[in-house]
């Protein structure tokens, strides 16, 4: 895991302690009572409700660890740019792709990431081909559907 993986707003973790903290609580006590109501049925060998709430039991638990993890290593960062006119977790690009479409992409941490609302993870391949970078530069990125060149436009 790189350093980026740890990098998140201040907001970005409120969201992850809340999540954390539903999980705790009501996520815990729905499969407890689960499991309580399956064991009620009798033989636990051949009770697939017991064993899928023990099943979904250990996946929560595993969910709350890593959640955690990841706020115990979080390092929180300003929502804005670092500086000015650079590519960095918080900026706002325009990038033009060699089709002369234009994008508008802002560079957030990977728990606030939602492409389909314009905001990149800083450890995605795009982000990660975008930062420290200063318009008028050009960079390649290797996508899915092949190789892409890019112009940064602006950041702000």
């Amino acid at each position: 895991m790189n350093d980026a993986a740890n990098l998140i707003t201040a907001d970005g973790l409120e969201t992850l302690k809340s999540e954390l903290a539903a999980l705790e609580a009501d996520g815990r006590r729905e499969i407890a009572e689960r499991i309580k109501t399956a064991r009620e049925w009798g033989d636990l060998k051949e009770n697939s409700e017991y064993h899928d709430a023990k099943n979904d039991q250990a996946h929560l638990e595993t969910k709350i660890a890593r959640m955690r993890e990841k706020i115990a290593g979080a390092v929180v960062v300003a929502d804005e740019p670092p500086s000015a006119g650079v590519v960095g977790l918080g900026s706002t690009v325009v990038v033009r792709d060699q089709d002369g479409a234009e994008q508008t992409w802002r560079i957030v941490s990977s728990h606030d990431a939602s492409p389909r609302d314009g905001r990149l993870s800083a450890e995605s391949p795009m982000a990660v081909a975008l930062l420290g970078r200063k318009p008028g530069d050009q960079t390649s990125v290797s996508l899915p559907r092949g190789t892409r060149t890019l112009t940064i436009l602006t950041v702000g």
